[in-house]
């Protein structure tokens, strides 16, 4: 019995090593850092029309994007045509600002800012956003996309 303890005690030891160095070797900032480069491709593939791109270098393969007033949309692939279709509508840039990151190795939150605008740098929304980011391929990418307007609601 007093060896099954001490073993038990030499297993608990590990994995608490091992998670303690796993936390130690995280960096929030370098996180930061590539969420914000990220973002900033984010940025670049709006302004070209890339929605190939966008899709497949800045979403999971299971990434959803909530935009406001509209069902989730599911997927790259969707994901692909939904930008697609704001870029048909005359979109041809999106400002992001980050506010703040919280997270880990498994996954950050990011809260920020957003600016859209339309062909002849006409801006026609601003609001904010959440987001959930995981690594895929070694890559910070947008697994949940929520944001809103902060623009008074269009009435009739």
């Amino acid at each position: 019995m007093k060896k099954l303890k001490n073993l038990l005690v030499i297993i608990s030891l590990t994995i608490l090593s091992v998670s303690c160095e796993s936390a130690k070797k995280f960096d929030l900032g370098k996180a930061k850092q590539e969420i914000e480069e990220a973002n900033r491709n984010f940025e670049k593939y709006i302004k070209t029309g890339d929605s190939v791109a966008f899709a497949k270098n800045c979403y999971t393969i299971d990434g959803h994007y909530m935009a406001p007033n509209l069902p989730a949309v599911v997927g790259r692939k969707a994901i692909q045509t939904a930008c697609h279709q704001t870029l048909s509508a005359g979109v041809s840039e999106i400002k992001l600002h980050t506010i703040e990151i919280w997270g880990d190795e498994n996954g950050i939150t990011e809260e920020g800012t957003l600016e859209v605008y339309v062909k002849g740098g006409k801006m026609v929304d601003k609001g904010k956003y959440l987001v959930l980011w995981k690594k895929e391929d070694g890559m910070w990418k947008l697994h949940r996309d929520l944001f809103n307007s902060d623009m008074p609601m269009a009435t009739k």
